[in-house]
């Protein structure tokens, strides 16, 4: 008998988390889909799953989420982390508060829900986590300070989690996009990329979709960049 395989996804009512969240019930996922407006309980319903109105940043609505996805299927193959957005502004005018919201924002979204579904895929033998980072992680921009910043600690965050649950058939990598076009179209920021065009949030649900698959099998601890160019590793 074939095994019903389960994925959650957060901050999944809008963007990029809701083409992620179509895109693996496609692909025959159940899904649980957590946002902060009741966007995702009506994609969670629309795709014969189960959602959670609360924040990423609370550890009892992610509980909610877990716990939900558990008493109707009894197993957590995939997660994915997504998150909003943190705070802006020139560097040193961010206060220690925003600082620490912008942890909240774009390290902890994803530490929180990997620590409750961690257990729950080693028992059952296994599971992928795919966070939803940015490709200004390693090159940042003053654009982005507190998600640039925070989002380089998940990389290394990312890379710790993949050398201590390989092993264990648990993997971890990071999805890093650029300018994407659940975001309104700059000329210049489009300009600026090799591709000359946005990328679609069906693209990265799909590089998701991959990274979550027995195809990928053997990528752990990686930042897979999917900004049509603008950035290139080293």
């Amino acid at each position: 008998m074939s095994v019903e395989k389960v994925a959650l996804v957060t901050a999944g009512g809008s963007g990029m988390g809701a083409a992620i969240a179509r895109k693996l019930a496609q692909d025959g996922y159940r899904i649980g889909v957590l946002s902060s407006s009741g966007k995702g309980e009506a994609l969670a319903r629309e795709l014969g799953g189960v959602g959670v109105t609360g924040s990423n940043q609370s550890h009892d609505d992610l509980r909610r989420l877990v716990d939900l996805a558990m008493e109707k299927w009894g197993r957590i193959d995939a997660l994915v982390n997504s998150a909003g957005h943190g705070p802006r502004a020139p560097i040193l005018d961010i206060t220690d508060e925003d600082w620490h919201r912008g942890m909240e924002v774009y390290f902890l979204n994803a530490v929180r829900p990997a620590r409750l579904v961690t257990p729950i895929m080693e028992a059952q033998g296994g599971g992928a986590i795919v966070n939803i980072s940015t490709a200004w992680a390693f090159e940042p921009s003053g654009m982005f300070p507190t998600s640039a910043v925070f989002r380089a600690g998940l990389a290394s965050f990312t890379k710790i989690f993949a050398d201590q649950y390989a092993a264990r058939k648990i993997r971890m990598n990071n999805v890093l996009p650029g300018w994407i076009d659940s975001l309104p179209e700059v000329a210049e920021r489009r300009d600026s990329v090799p591709m000359q065009r946005y990328g679609k949030a069906e693209e990265i649900a799909a590089t998701v979709a991959f990274l979550l698959s027995e195809g990928a099998g053997y990528i752990t601890g990686q930042n897979i960049r999917v900004d049509g160019g603008l950035t290139r590793a080293v």
